[in-house]
């Protein structure tokens, strides 16, 4: 390697380096796939009068895409008045909600850019007669086949076409041939990626591959933080493209852009850049794919070099050898990182979906490392001696790599729709609680974890106005009647400021359980207030 390339090289990994501490600096606060804590009127719920206000609580702050009430009768009204205050959604009822069945239906998006929906029932006076309304979260398989096709054309585009182009100009191998592949796969994402936005809205309202035309599903698509990567990517394809047609150190320069590029738009959503902490998972997703992209990138043009036999083709390969490291350890030790942030512990690898598409791809990660491994030590040498033999197995061995890498790409495009462990321990750890008010008493009732389980409970009293309430006892009854449990009595411990706190409390099943509070305000009264409260298994 001349002094010249190395000093370059090391101009390119100084700026990576660089870009990647830029992205340490928090870019706010963001959780993980919202998932639903509780409803109220609680799912199954039977009460006595309509409602004045619905409400939706998550386990992160959410922003709502469709709201609807289905009613007795099976008529839909759009619910459009709502205030969004923390993790709660809390919506206005419609005033002319008569007895029977309703269900309420929600389409939300959370702040790692993915859609959750799903529905609850209640009635009013009484179960409706007859046929109940239905509503149905069924997979859309035509959609999710079409988001799924669409991630993987925009990985293998990213990729394979702006990090071939990045290779061209700052490694070498720009044969026709690469040229030709890296225009293709980059013109690929300046197509499919754009495609994503429409079918991310489709996701997101819930509708079908019918209404991809509707303005209302690019707007809302481009709404979620996947539209920001959706811009940076497409503006690194374009630079990409303008970069293979510069000489000079112009075009390396806009290459060395469309490059960090792609690093950049997959750091800016999605599961992984959304999990906490900020500072080390945005720059980890972006060393990550910066690293693949530079691997992958180097396949076609290597590959492309040896077969038509060019006369650069051994420099090439002797400047990749040299800056691989460089990329391939980034590329594991953020994966490391990210695995242990996403799966939580071991055994969400083969009890989660999530964990299962994490092993597929691990499997043909070794078999992709000991393939470039068998290249570097027992291929490499010889292909750069000249010897027709291994530069024959070379072309090869790059072939089958570049095969596995896109069923790769393939794999990793599940994650899309597997929600990762820790998201799914955070809403198992969130807390379950409820609001009862008489006019006597009040209380704010939280259990945490609000599952099945040991667990504490904490109780705030107040008197029905509001005011201070100085009671001299309080005990916490649950009881589940449609599973056979009688009322089990826990006594509160006094902290201080209204709040009493159960420490020895377990649920032993998950529905819906009967909570009374005995407040002992003196010793000839006491208050008995109850409502219903959900345990999550």
């Amino acid at each position: 390697m001349t002094r010249n390339t190395s000093t370059q090289l090391c101009l390119l990994f100084a700026m990576l380096l660089s870009a990647a501490v830029g992205l340490l600096i928090p870019a706010g606060e963001a959780a993980a796939h919202a998932s639903l804590v509780r409803v109220e009127p609680a799912d199954g719920a039977v009460i006595g009068a309509a409602p004045p206000t619905l409400s939706l609580t998550f386990s992160e702050p959410t922003s709502p895409l469709v709201l609807k009430l289905i009613r007795p009768d099976g008529r839909t009204t759009s619910l459009d008045r709502f205030a969004l205050r923390d993790t709660t959604l809390e919506i206005e009822a419609p005033t002319d909600l008569g007895n029977g069945t309703h269900i309420l239906s929600w389409r939300i998006v959370s702040e790692d850019g993915h859609p959750v929906g799903g529905s609850a029932v209640f009635s009013i006076g009484g179960p409706s007669r007859g046929s109940a309304p239905v509503t149905s979260e069924a997979i859309d398989w035509p959609v999710r086949i079409a988001i799924w096709t669409g991630k993987v054309l925009m990985y293998a585009g990213l990729f394979l076409g702006i990090g071939g182009i990045f290779f061209t100009r700052w490694i070498g191998g720009c044969s026709p041939t690469a040229k030709r592949a890296a225009l293709l796969a980059t013109a690929v994402a300046l197509l499919a990626t754009p495609l994503t936005v429409g079918l991310q809205g489709l996701d997101a309202l819930g509708t079908p591959l019918t209404a991809l035309g509707n303005p209302i599903t690019w707007k809302t698509g481009f709404s979620t933080s996947y539209g920001t990567t959706v811009l940076l990517a497409v503006a690194s394809g374009g630079l990409a493209l303008v970069a293979i047609l510069t000489r000079g150190w112009a075009g390396k320069i806009l290459s060395l852009l469309a490059f960090l590029g792609v690093g950049t738009a997959l750091a800016a959503s999605g599961h992984a850049s959304a999990a906490q902490p900020q500072w080390l998972t945005r720059p980890a997703v972006f060393l990550h794919a910066t690293g693949i992209a530079f691997w992958a990138g180097s396949l076609i043009p290597l590959a492309a070099a040896f077969a038509a036999r060019k006369p650069d083709a051994v420099l090439a390969l002797r400047r990749f050898s040299h800056a691989i490291p460089f990329a391939v350890l980034p590329v594991v030790a953020t994966g490391m990182v990210l695995a242990l942030i996403q799966l939580g512990g071991p055994a969400a690898l083969w009890s989660t979906a999530y964990g299962q598409v994490l092993m597929a791809k691990l499997l043909l990660l070794v078999i992709l490392f000991c393939l470039a491994a068998y290249n570097r030590f027992w291929l490499t040498k010889p292909a750069e001696q000249g010897d027709p033999v291994a530069t024959r197995q070379l072309v090869r061995s790059i072939r089958i790599e570049l095969a596995i890498v896109v069923t790769i790409f393939a794999v990793a495009a599940f994650w899309r729709f597997t929600p990762p462990p820790r998201a799914l321990a955070e809403a198992a750890a969130a807390p379950a609680s409820i609001h009862i008010h008489t006019a006597k008493a009040m209380a704010d009732l939280t259990v945490a974890p609000g599952r099945v389980g040991p667990s504490s409970a904490s109780i705030v009293i107040m008197t029905g106005d509001f005011g201070p309430l100085a009671a001299k006892d309080v005990t916490l009854i649950l009881a589940n009647p449609s599973a056979g449990i009688e009322p089990i009595r826990w006594p509160a411990k006094k902290l201080g400021d209204g709040t009493w706190q159960v420490e020895a409390l377990n649920v032993p099943l998950p529905g819906r359980w009967n909570a009374r509070i005995d407040i002992l305000i003196s010793d000839f009264e006491i208050a008995k207030i109850e409502g219903a409260i959900e345990i999550r298994p």
